[in-house]
């Protein structure tokens, strides 16, 4: 397994998430593009973008975050176990993310509307 220019416990933690979700290196296609944005001389010289595609699933990522190349690798990996955990149905932190905004989102418009004493349904039928 190659390791990445991240800490020795993130390394480990990728090397068990990959095997939890049976994906290998051998089914991921992987490129380096230029990055483009901020950096100069050195982003245009240098290809720290990383194209990761899996190939039994289709699922694809590009991941050009930071100026290190290294770096990029581990995201880039992390972002596609996270999808591939998607596409298998299980929960993830983006999923939980998302999950906890609609749920504040839905108390928000409850509290708004008791506060402006919008009638509500049981209310309405009263009349």
């Amino acid at each position: 397994m190659i390791t990445f220019a991240v800490s020795e416990e993130k390394n480990r933690w990728l090397r068990e998430r990959m095997a939890e979700l049976a994906v290998s290196e051998a089914e991921l296609e992987e490129r380096f593009i230029r990055s483009s944005g901020a950096g100069g001389q050195h982003v245009n010289k240098s290809s720290t973008c990383v194209y990761l595609k899996h190939r039994p699933t289709g699922l694809d990522v590009k991941c050009m975050a930071h100026r290190s190349q290294s770096l990029n690798r581990f995201l880039a990996r992390r972002e596609l176990l996270e999808k591939v955990a998607a596409l298998r149905g299980e929960a993830t932190p983006r999923s939980d993310r998302q999950l906890r905004i609609r749920k504040q989102k839905a108390k928000q418009r409850k509290r708004t509307a008791l506060k402006l004493g919008a009638p509500t349904g049981e209310e309405h039928d009263q009349e």
